[in-house]
Formats: C-alpha cells, structure tokens, sequence
C-alpha cells in the first residue's frame, strides 16, 4: 500500500522542528518513490519486460546508425543485488540497460575565455541546476571541433564525477549550448522518464558513494554508474511518481516557508524583548515588561542555542540593578563603604594587610547604564584587602593522582566554575609554599589567558585535596561585607567589565593576554547594598537553574523529534510483510 500524503505529514507538527526535517522528508519521499511506495501500482500499465524490449531495439538501431557504441555485456542481476520486494509490474535492472552516461571533454585551461560557448565545469551544478554565473567559455572555433557528444541539449541531466560535491545531478534548464567538461557526466536515457531516473542519482547511487567512501573524496566511474542495480517501475508509473513528488515537493516548500516564518517571527520577537530588557525603559515599564519576559521563557525561547543570549540578559540585568527591586529599608552602599573602610583601618592597625595606594574615582562615563540610587560605583579595589600570587615550578604534562601536589592550570578558573581537575601534577620531591596552596572559599582570578577569558575568576566552593596557585592565577582577600558571588558575576559577565579587560590586557598574541593587578583593581564595578547584593544571586541562581532545565527540555525535545522522525521514515521504508 502506498505511502499517502496524510500520513507522511501525520507527525509533521511534532517533528517539523527536528534538525534537519524538511531535507529529511524531502529524501524520504525520494526513497518512497525508488520502492514503488509513492503511488498506487495499475495493473493496465505496459509491464517493464515491454519497455526493456523497446529500449533494446532503440539501442541496436542507434548502433547500426553509429550514433552509439555495442555495450559490452553486464553481469546478471543476483539476489544478493536486491535488497526488498519489488510491487508488481516493476523489475531489476542495471542502470546501463536503461541509460547511457557521456563523459566530458578535457578542455585546455588556456583555451578559456570571457566569450564564447559555456563549458559546464563540477561547480556549475548548483542546486539541482546548472549554474553558469562563473562559467568559463572557449571560442567557437574549438567548440565546433570536439565531437557532438560533449555537447549538452535542453534539459540534459548531469552529474559530478569527482570532487566534494561527487554523485550531484543538475538539469540544463538554461536555454543554451553548453559544453561538458572533463569529470562531469551527462545521463542519457532510453525511453524512460529523465526526471525519474533523477530520483535513483539522489537515493541510491548517493548512499552507495556514502557507504563506499565515507568521509572521503571519492570519483565516481563510469562503471559503478553502469552496474548499479535500480528497480524499474512501467513508463506510465513512472510519470505518475513523478508528477508526485513534484506534488510533495511544493508542499515540502510551502512547509518549510511556513515554518521559517515563524522561526523569523520568534527570533524578531525574542530578539525585541531582550534588546528592551537589555536597554530598559523607566524601572516601573521596565519590571512589567521583565515579568512578562520571564513568565512565558518557552515561548521565547524553543531551541538550545537562544538560552546563551537568555543568560547573558539575566546577568546583564543583575548588574545594572534591574533583576529584583531594591527595598528602602535595605542600608544604602554609601553606608556600606563606609563599614568596608572602617574594617580596612582596623585591618591595616592591626598589621593584617598593608595600605593600598588609593584608586581614582570612577567616572559615570565608565558604565553604560544609570544606577538606582541606592547603589555606588566602586573601584574593585576598594573591595579588596590582599592578593597572594601564584608559583609556577617545573611540573609534569599530565594531572596530579592521589596524594601528589598539583600545580592550577587557568583553565581551572575560565568558565564561572572552579575545576580542580585542572592541574600539572609537580615533579616528586617538590614541595609548595604555603602562601600558594589551595583552600576553601578563595576567590581566584587568572592574570593571563586568551582576550576573551582572561581576568575570569570563581570561588573555590570546597577544600581541594594538594593544589596550588600558578604565577598566573592570583588570590584575592575580599573584605568581609561583600558577596563574593556577585563580584564574580560583575566580572565575568558585565559587559563593561569584559570589554575593559579586553582593552587594558597586554600581550601581541591572542592566545595569551596578560592583565595587571592594577587592571584588575581599577576594574569598575556597580555595588548595591549588601542586602540586595544576596537577592541578586539567589534570583540570578534561581534564573540561571531555570535556564539550564529549559536548554535541558529542549534539547531532549529535539532528541526525541529525531527519534520520532527516524521511527517515521524507518516504518515507512520498510520491507512489507507477505
């Protein structure tokens, strides 16, 4: 029974959205048209033992006028050639019972010119067409020497012979002489319907050149085309697939339009209210229309790759003070700098920590958003009261085991996480300062990484069995009345913070950019009261979760649109039970 038009898009709404499903359910409807699948069989039809006789005469009368060469004889078709049941009236055929491939001509390069006849070359088959936008062309006077055979008629199909695009068939629907080039095939066939032998180019030969030579480059010959075993249904079934998959085919297109349609509607939409939550409008406008942002997140969002630019928005939003609403009652940051000052003197009395040069005032101009008054603006460090450098000594090229001191790769502090894993394992026998070794809670930045992570920190959230600092990790001592996680949070995802980094690192590589410690100290970040700073990360921890089981749920959707498709087109394709 054939494959009806209902039921190929029965599940369209539930995998439409799969990677890849409409070039997908364009092959598939392929590969029901080579199984006679497509449309109904009619026992009226001319059976194919008739065409074949008629294709034969065809073929000895073009002999005896000497327009075509006797063919040598093929090998006989076995049951290891086939590999399903063909419907009634259809039959087993090598492809050079029913076509006849011509190849091209070794044209001179220095014979090409601006003018003259196009020669069809491996990159002019474009698209299923023959593309002429850089063709190259040679004068009459050779065109009208080679034989008539490299000449290419109205409508001729072609086929790559070599190359990365190997096995791709192109129609010369131009409306001009054109030339075949060496390396590229024309498909001559006997009687039967040139749009449906297409059909066995794109479905069999394509998966016998994917089986055969993989990943490779292959070159097709002239001998694998001629011994492909195809099924052959009568001419009048032929016409009708035909006229089918046309059918299917513009409903393939009108589907795909659709659905990038609405692809583009989403992604205008998405994009529009992320640009007004990432330039808001007046706080009150603006919390409504975050509200409403976040309410209806899967909306907005439906595939993975939108959640990076999601959580780029939350943390953009939490630094500017515009995540969660600042409560009157909470101490303003001016109170709180004066708290973090006070603690510095006691601090520096004490001969605790040595008294920092003082950092210049940030200027407004350094932020591109305006701070709710209850925040400041703040040198980084003014919130730092030491900073302990790393050490480097000669280690192995592979990671510590066991009770073996390890020395911190940057990458253990690169990606909002600290990685412990991370690590060169030191040479036995050397043993580590203690101002270098590893503990719980510090707060580590790298001095010295590509442009894009340098300066990136973390919290060491547990106590590190052996590790040490590297000379281009540093520590650093935040004073007591600051959240730690919202500092990480200014400095690796600000975007002035990052862009700030980017231009103060030194160094001529990309792969290695170095910043001081008086970059990272100058660095300018926005302080709300210490209050508010909890509410920011617990909402943006809160946030950031979401987004994680939201990237996780649709990745799992996609999987499972996948696996329906496959299921789909795997029931669809296969062999029918007698």
């Amino acid at each position: 029974m054939p494959f009806t038009t209902s039921e190929l898009f029965a599940h369209f709404d539930r995998i439409a959205d799969a990677l890849d499903a409409i070039p997908r359910l364009r092959h598939f409807i392929l590969n029901l048209a080579v199984r006679g699948k497509l449309v109904e069989q009619d026992l009226n039809d001319e059976p194919v033992s008739e065409l074949l006789k008629r294709i034969q005469a065809e073929k000895v009368s073009r002999v005896k006028a000497g327009t075509l060469r006797e063919q040598k004889p093929l090998p006989p078709i076995t049951e290891s050639d086939t590999e399903y049941d063909l419907p009634k009236g259809w039959q087993w055929v090598r492809m050079a019972q029913v076509v006849k491939l011509w190849n091209g001509y070794a044209f001179k390069s220095r014979d090409f010119q601006s003018e003259g006849v196009p020669v069809v070359r491996i990159g002019d088959l474009q698209g299923g067409e023959v593309v002429l936008s850089d063709a190259v062309r040679v004068p009459d006077t050779i065109a009208n020497a080679v034989s008539p055979e490299v000449w290419i008629p109205p409508g001729a199909l072609l086929i790559a012979m070599s190359g990365a695009t190997t096995g791709k068939v192109a129609f010369n629907r131009t409306g001009l002489p054109l030339l075949l080039n060496q390396r590229v095939g024309r498909i001559e066939v006997f009687l039967i319907s040139t749009d449906f032998i297409r059909f066995f180019f794109e479905t069999i030969i394509a998966r016998n050149l994917s089986i055969s030579f993989g990943t490779a480059i292959p070159n097709l010959s002239a001998l694998q085309i001629n011994e492909t075993v195809i099924p052959l249904p009568p001419l009048a079934e032929q016409h009708r697939i035909v006229a089918k998959v046309d059918e299917l085919m513009a409903l393939c297109d009108r589907l795909e339009a659709a659905q990038a349609e609405r692809e583009r509607r989403r992604e205008r939409l998405a994009a529009a209210s992320l640009h007004r939550l990432n330039n808001g409008a007046d706080a009150t406008e603006f919390r409504e229309h975050a509200r409403f942002h976040l309410d209806h997140l899967a909306r907005f969002t439906t595939r993975p790759d939108q959640i990076p630019a999601l959580r780029q928005t939350i943390l953009n939003l939490a630094v500017r003070g515009q995540l969660v609403p600042q409560d009157p009652n909470d101490e303003p940051a001016t109170e709180l700098l004066k708290r973090i000052q006070v603690e510095k003197e006691r601090l520096i009395a004490a001969n605790v920590i040595k008294r920092q040069l003082p950092q210049t005032p940030v200027k407004d101009a350094q932020l591109s958003f305006q701070l709710p008054d209850s925040w400041r603006c703040v040198r980084f460090g003014e919130l730092i009261t030491d900073a302990d450098a790393g050490w480097s000594p000669k280690s192995e090229g592979f990671p510590k085991s066991g009770d073996n001191w390890g020395v911190l790769k940057v990458s253990a502090v690169s990606w909002d996480k600290f990685l412990p894993e991370e690590n060169k394992q030191l040479l036995p026998g050397v043993k580590p300062p203690e101002a270098a070794i590893v503990r719980k809670d510090d707060f580590l930045i790298s001095r010295a990484n590509t442009s894009e992570l340098v300066a990136k920190c973390v919290i060491v959230e547990e106590q590190p069995q052996n590790l040490i600092l590297s000379d281009k990790i540093v520590r650093l001592q935040i004073v007591a009345n600051c959240n730690k996680k919202f500092l990480c949070i200014v400095n690796n995802h600000a975007e002035h913070a990052r862009s700030y980094y980017a231009e103060e690192a030194s160094g001529t590589s990309l792969s290695m950019k170095n910043v001081s410690r008086a970059v990272i100290y100058a660095l300018a970040i926005p302080l709300p009261p210490l209050a508010e700073q909890h509410r920011i990360v617990a909402k943006v921890e809160e946030l950031l979760a979401l987004c994680d089981q939201l990237e996780a749920q649709l990745t799992n959707t996609q999987t499972e649109r996948r696996r329906l498709l496959e299921s789909v087109l795997h029931e669809a394709l296969a062999p029918t039970a007698s």
